[in-house]
């Protein structure tokens, strides 16, 4: 028999093969690349080989006799179909061994072996409990899509081999009726993706074999669980047997027998459920493989097609892994935590995941396999004291019940964390009191938890300072900004489940994860998810969800370890909730809970509160702080803010802001204390009379800008005169209108008129910035002057530096700015001199120095002309700051505030890889960037670079800024610390010049 890998086609984006290796059926998205490439081209998979190629052989072997399952165990394991399109190595080794000891890969090779893999065979090389095993490479999952699902030839020799050296250390035979060997066959990527891709466990059990290891066990009871469980999950991954139709059945016979756990069902009910399993099967027009070669191919095949199921690709999506990455395989033999009360399996971490504590920290279940912790399915017990939650005093502990296996466990622990310098998450399993570990990674952990976990490290001498600001993600900092319940606050708290992941979530009740997409994406609601547990399946609406609710599952479930890797609120294990997911609400007592109802969770409490709580903004702690003094000591990018008050001038110098790259001046025109002069500035008819109105907005601007000055205390400040096009600040709508005729005594027939001569087709491209400048100097001028006199009034007030940079928007040619400079150097130096001279009559002049201001004027570059003509430009700036809100639009030739309706197709396309207005486009608008940055620092050797657009704030797009060599970046208050970090992080990776290190070498 010939076999290519069955794959899942629930998603509708896989095709299924057939033995024969033939299209069993399409989705109707293959339908249309199909039409489009020819009817006789199956579709690939967007995953290239190294080499890039991606066509396959058109070779199939052709199937062989059937045979009946009597004779499975005896026959020959089957052919795999091969590829013979050839990649790189294609004839070298794709499987590496480990075990007693030995392995033929390394801790090193996670790009090889995946990082699961990787850890199997660093964990083995360190002596600890591994059960033997191989990893197949992501090699073959690069070529397994380059080749139609196919392998590479020398793949099943090297399969047979590794699973012999399985075989012969434990001393067991695969598809044996004597002392079978079982396998657990799992994925694993570089990086982790927890539960996004599939695993099948009790691997190789069939009815022969099940009687074996009942013979060898002693233990019928543990034998009919693992070969139910074992149906479940080859069905639901390899067979695309929903596995809802397997949990009905078992619910069924709990219900009959009179009991609540799986584990009070007999051997004879759990015989049963096998029988019950394989006519769910049969009844879906699929036969359970009884060959247990069948079983490992088909297994193999299904986690190499997982790379590509709908959630591993949103969660990649989330976390910015390449798609050509894939994923490596993982076949080891089966350790039983399920065989009886002296077997467990549990997941741990080395530190407290939510707060980063230095305390081990875990859960575990007695007689049960590893998915069940992970899947919630049951609550499970703390392995220790200091992992106990509020209202599981009563659990028994892994310490109490097993205490030489807890004791190894420690032991285990320390050895891992010390080797591998960072906080660990760990799987093991317990069989008649044996410990085995499974997999050991990197912990997922709250923006809180990275933060103390890396500072503490750094004080326990196991990494350097640079390690530690690299342990820490920019995009983390944005969470420890989150706000977090008002203790003071008056709250309904209607339950408390497990504080699984902290902050503070407020939103409106959905039960469905597609329900969650679609009410933030197309209603732009704020949701909280509640399920009764959450699987991978739910990813999508996790992702969009402000919070995340469950009634089962502990603080290692899916829901808790996924949340806290994407810094959501969460509470999880709250069984006091009732969920009926058919009429979507919950209850709690008496209490009724529908959907689109609005409750608040407070995942550091583990509180779920009805309605809206009150919260706060969090004190930042000191490891926050020590943390950003090493930050700031090594990164070599300044990083100012984006401010139009004195409060968010507050707030930024607060988060270490070293002065404004962007102050909006139109900002300060919106305000009802000065609208109607702006107004009446606009609609005036002749220069004379918008002078006048001018002279009523000079000193209130004047007090803006002391504001913002006192504020800085002699740091830069970039004010960017008026941009917007007048008509933004006159009404429309005839009933406004109306209403400004009453306040200002002109006709409304004259206002209608002077709005529609206002009006413009585009106004993004019309007349505003520099243009406005062009044609009414005056407004130019009298904001300057406001600037200066406020600046000067300070000085002489309070004594302290102070430097205004004044900037001119929307610059396509030098001539421009030139007419623009000149009138404004004018304006500021006549101010200084004004200011000078009345000190000399008031008689002050000989107690006080003259006055001098070190002003700069500059202009923004955000056309891509600008760009492109930056040496003349930079004759008459002194400064350029990137506005690459608008340079984004202007090379894109998209508007910013209407892409949003196709730029989701876009990306889901792969057209672009992220949205060009979040995240920097290296390729187009990167590229106007540094012709401007060469041209404009070959004509003025001191021209200030810097950027104030939202990239400013963004990690990618600030390591890019690094990159060009800009001088600052600028952003909005809140994220002056994610850009501080960023640039940190930049100066690490990428430094432009040889820089001390903070630390000494790292231990050893």
């Amino acid at each position: 028999m010939t076999l290519s890998p069955t794959t899942r086609s629930r998603s509708g984006t896989e095709t299924a093969w057939s033995k024969k290796g033939s299209p069993l059926k399409t989705s109707s998205a293959q339908s249309k690349i199909r039409s489009k490439t020819g009817a006789n081209k199956r579709p690939t998979a967007k995953l290239a080989s190294k080499n890039g190629t991606k066509l396959a052989s058109k070779n199939v072997a052709k199937a062989a006799p059937k045979r009946s399952p009597k004779n499975a165990t005896k026959r020959k394991s089957p052919a795999i179909a091969v590829g013979t399109r050839s990649i790189p190595g294609e004839k070298g080794k794709y499987v590496f061994y480990f075990g007693g000891g030995k392995t033929e890969g390394n801790e090193l090779q996670k790009n090889l072996l995946g990082g699961k893999g990787a850890n199997l065979h660093g964990m083995t090389s360190l002596g600890l409990p591994v059960p033997p095993g191989f990893t197949i490479s992501t090699e073959v999952c690069t070529h397994f899509y380059a080749n139609r699902k196919t392998y590479p030839k020398v793949l099943d020799s090297q399969v047979k081999a590794s699973l012999a050296k399985i075989e012969k250390e434990m001393g067991r035979k695969f598809g044996g009726r004597k002392n079978p060997l079982l396998v657990s066959v799992r994925s694993g990527a570089r990086a982790s993706m927890p539960g996004m891709m599939d695993t099948i466990l009790n691997l190789g059990l069939n009815d022969q074999t099940v009687l074996g290891l009942i013979e060898e066990s002693q233990d019928a009871r543990f034998s009919y669980d693992s070969y139910r469980r074992f149906i479940t999950m080859y069905s639901d991954v390899v067979l695309d047997i929903h596995s809802n139709q397997f949990e009905s059945a078992l619910e069924d016979m709990k219900h009959a027998r009179g009991v609540e756990l799986d584990t009070e069902l007999s051997a004879e009910d759990l015989k049963e459920l096998v029988r019950q399993f394989k006519q769910i099967v049969r009844t879906s027009g699929k036969q359970f493989p009884e060959d247990p070669w069948e079983q490992l191919w088909g297994a193999v095949g299904a986690v190499f097609s997982s790379w590509m199921n709908p959630r591993a690709n949103t969660y990649r999506k989330l976390n910015d892994i390449p798609e050509a990455w894939g994923t490596a395989v993982n076949i080891q033999s089966m350790v039983f935590g399920n065989m009886g009360d002296d077997c467990a399996t549990g997941v741990a971490f080395t530190r407290d995941p939510s707060t980063g504590e230095r305390k081990f920290f875990g859960e575990f279940l007695v007689n049960a396999q590893g998915e069940d912790v992970v899947a919630g399915i049951r609550t499970p017990q703390p392995i220790n004291a200091v992992s106990r939650q509020e209202g599981a005093e009563k659990l028994p502990t892994l310490e109490g019940v097993m205490p030489k296996a807890y004791g190894k466990l420690v032991k285990v622990y320390q050895k891992l964390e010390k080797h591998y310098r960072d906080m660990q998450d760990i799987e093991f399993t317990i069989e008649r009191g044996k410990l085995y570990m499974l997999q050991t990674r990197s912990g997922k952990r709250t923006a809180a938890a990275a933060l103390k976990i890396a500072v503490d490290m750094v004080r326990e001498k196991l990494i350097t300072k640079e390690e530690a600001i690299l342990r820490v993600k920019p995009e983390q900092l944005d969470q420890l900004l989150h706000p977090m319940i008002d203790p003071k606050a008056k709250k309904d708290t209607l339950c408390k489940g497990l504080p699984a992941s902290p902050g503070a979530a407020f939103g409106q009740v959905v039960f469905d994860p597609d329900v969650a997409e679609k009410w933030v994406n197309e209603l732009g609601r704020k949701v909280i998810l509640v399920r009764i547990e959450t699987s991978p399946e739910d990813i999508h609406g996790m992702a969009v969800a402000q919070g995340i609710l469950t009634a089962r599952g502990g603080m290692t479930s899916h829901a808790a370890v996924v949340a806290r890797g994407m810094g959501k609120c969460c509470v999880s294990g709250c069984s006091a909730i009732k969920i009926t997911y058919e009429q979507n609400l919950f209850s709690i007592g008496n209490t009724i809970i529908k959907e689109g109802d609005f409750i608040t969770l407070d995942g550091t409490t583990g509180e779920v509160i009805k309605g809206k709580v009150d919260t706060i903004t969090p004190t930042l702690n000191k490891d926050f702080q020590e943390l950003m003094v090493w930050v700031d000591q090594i990164r070599q990018l300044e990083v100012r803010t984006n401010a139009d008050t004195p409060h968010d001038a507050k707030v930024a110098r607060e988060f270490g802001a070293q002065g404004i790259g962007l102050c909006r001046t139109e900002h300060m025109f919106f305000e009802a204390d000065r609208i109607d002069s702006v107004r009446e500035m606009i609609l005036a008819d002749t220069l004379e009379g918008r002078e006048i109105a001018l002279e009523k907005i000079l000193p209130m601007q004047k007090g803006d800008f002391k504001g913002l000055f006192r504020e800085m205390k002699g740091l830069p400040v970039t004010i960017r005169l008026l941009d917007p096009p007048l008509h933004e600040f006159i009404p429309h709508k005839d009933v406004e209108l109306y209403e400004l005729a009453d306040k200002t005594g002109v006709s409304f027939e004259r206002l209608k008129r002077k709005a529609d001569t206002l009006h413009e087709f585009n106004p993004m491209l019309g007349h505003r910035g520099c243009r406005l400048g062009v044609s009414y100097p005056e407004i130019y001028r009298t904001q300057v002057r406001a600037i200066m006199e406020a600046a000067c009034e300070l000085i002489q007030e309070e004594g302290f530096r102070i430097v205004p940079e004044i900037m001119i928007p929307l610059v396509g040619d030098w001539r421009e700015l030139r007419f623009c400079r000149e009138y404004c150097v004018e304006e500021a130096d006549a101010v200084i001199a004004r200011f000078n001279d009345s000190l000399s009559k008031n008689g002050t002049a000989a107690k006080t120095k003259k006055i001098t201001i070190e002003y700069h004027i500059g202009t923004m570059i955000e056309l891509p002309r600008a760009a492109l003509t930056a040496g003349e430009i930079a004759k008459y700036a002194e400064f350029f700051s990137f506005g690459t809100n608008d340079l984004t639009q202007t090379t894109f030739g998209l508007s910013r505030d209407d892409s949003g309706m196709f730029l989701k197709d876009y990306l889901d396309a792969k057209i672009y890889e992220k949205d060009p207005f979040a995240s920097l486009d290296p390729q187009g608008v990167g590229r106007l960037m540094k012709i401007a940055i060469q041209e404009g620092r070959e004509a003025r050797p001191d021209l200030k670079l810097g950027i104030c657009g939202e990239h400013g704030g963004e990690p990618q797009s600030v390591m890019l800024c690094h990159a060009m060599g800009l001088d600052y970046v600028s952003c909005s208050p809140f994220r002056v610390p994610i850009a501080r970090l960023a640039a940190a992080h930049a100066a690490i990776e990428n430094p432009r010049k040889a820089q001390k290190a903070l630390s000494t070498k790292k231990k050893k």
